[in-house]
């Protein structure tokens, strides 16, 4: 077998086996960078933490490398849901695709954290 063939048949049993992995940032759990519906992930399953790896500015490569929050979930007009992550150092936002195996009590948590903790006294609805 070439070279050639040898790494292009290596290439497919990597992308069959799919190894690829990163250890989260914040618990430390060993994730699949893939995700069940077969995307690539960036986001620990568990906890929804991320790596700032790419910056969303310039599109390519971030130099910060630091944590990754999950703060809050946004609804697409097609009603997918995506992660609302903010960097730990630089402050930047980013948005991911939620996974079919996220951490439902978690992304849950999230997106009634609004209507439970409003930003004005629930009771100024009884003056109404």
């Amino acid at each position: 077998m070439s070279s050639d063939n040898l790494a292009h048949h290596q290439s497919t049993i990597n992308h069959v086996l799919n190894t690829d992995t990163f250890s989260c940032v914040w618990c430390g759990l060993t994730v699949s960078a893939q995700a069940p519906d077969g995307t690539r992930r960036n986001h620990c399953p568990s906890c929804l933490h991320s790596k700032h790896v790419m910056d969303q500015n310039e599109g390519g490569p971030s130099a910060c490398g630091s944590k990754m929050s999950p703060i809050a979930i946004a609804v697409l007009r097609t009603g997918d849901w995506m992660i609302i992550h903010r960097c730990v150092r630089c402050d930047e936002l980013t948005s991911n695709p939620v996974s079919t195996d996220d951490n439902q009590l978690i992304l849950m948590r999230m997106a009634v954290r609004p209507l439970a903790q409003p930003p004005f006294p629930l009771e100024a609805f009884g003056t109404l």
